[in-house]
C-alpha cells in the first residue's frame, strides 16, 4: 500500500517538477511525507521504468511514459522524432545519433518496436548501436526507422 502510493506521489512530482537526481526526489518525498532512502527512490525509479530526458531548467530531468505493455504510444513516438538526428548503417550495424542524454531513450524504444532483424542494441549518451545479421538487414531497419520518424 505504501509503495503504490510513493509510487503515486513520484509520478506527480516528476509531472509537475524538473527533477534531476534521487536525491532531490528523496527530498521531494520527504516533503509530501515519505520518509525514504536514495536506496529505496533508485528501486522505485527501477519499478517505474523512469528515464532521464533534456530539461528546460536543468540539464536533465526524469520523466516517465506510460506505454500500456509492448505498444509505442504516441509521446514515445514523439519522444523518437525530437530525440534522433540521423540514423545510418555500417555493414550489418545500425548507428543512430541523439541528442545528448537521449540514446537510451532511443534505445528503450527501438527494443519495444521489437524488430524481427535486430539481433541487439547497446545505448551510449547520444548514440545507439543496433546489431542485425546482415548488411541487408541493416538496410531493411534503417528504412524502417525512418519510416517510424515520420
Amino acid at each position: 500500500m505504501m509503495r503504490s502510493g510513493r509510487h503515486a506521489a513520484i509520478l506527480e512530482i516528476i509531472s509537475k517538477n524538473e527533477i534531476e537526481t534521487q536525491e532531490e526526489l528523496c527530498e521531494q518525498l520527504n516533503k509530501h511525507n515519505y520518509s525514504v532512502t536514495q536506496a529505496t527512490v533508485s528501486r522505485d525509479i527501477k519499478e517505474l521504468r523512469l528515464f532521464k530526458v533534456a530539461g528546460v531548467e536543468k540539464k536533465y530531468k526524469y520523466a516517465y511514459i506510460d506505454e500500456g505493455g509492448n505498444k509505442i504510444s504516441p509521446k514515445m513516438h514523439n519522444l523518437f522524432r525530437e530525440c534522433v538526428l540521423s540514423i545510418r548503417s555500417a555493414l550489418n550495424q545500425v548507428v543512430v545519433k541523439t541528442l545528448r542524454g537521449n540514446g537510451s531513450n532511443a534505445g528503450m524504444i527501438v527494443d519495444k518496436l521489437n524488430f524481427p532483424e535486430v539481433v541487439g542494441s547497446i545505448a551510449g549518451d547520444d548514440t545507439l548501436l543496433i546489431v542485425t545479421v546482415s548488411e541487408e538487414k541493416a538496410k531493411i531497419v534503417v528504412e524502417k526507422l525512418n519510416e517510424f520518424l515520420k
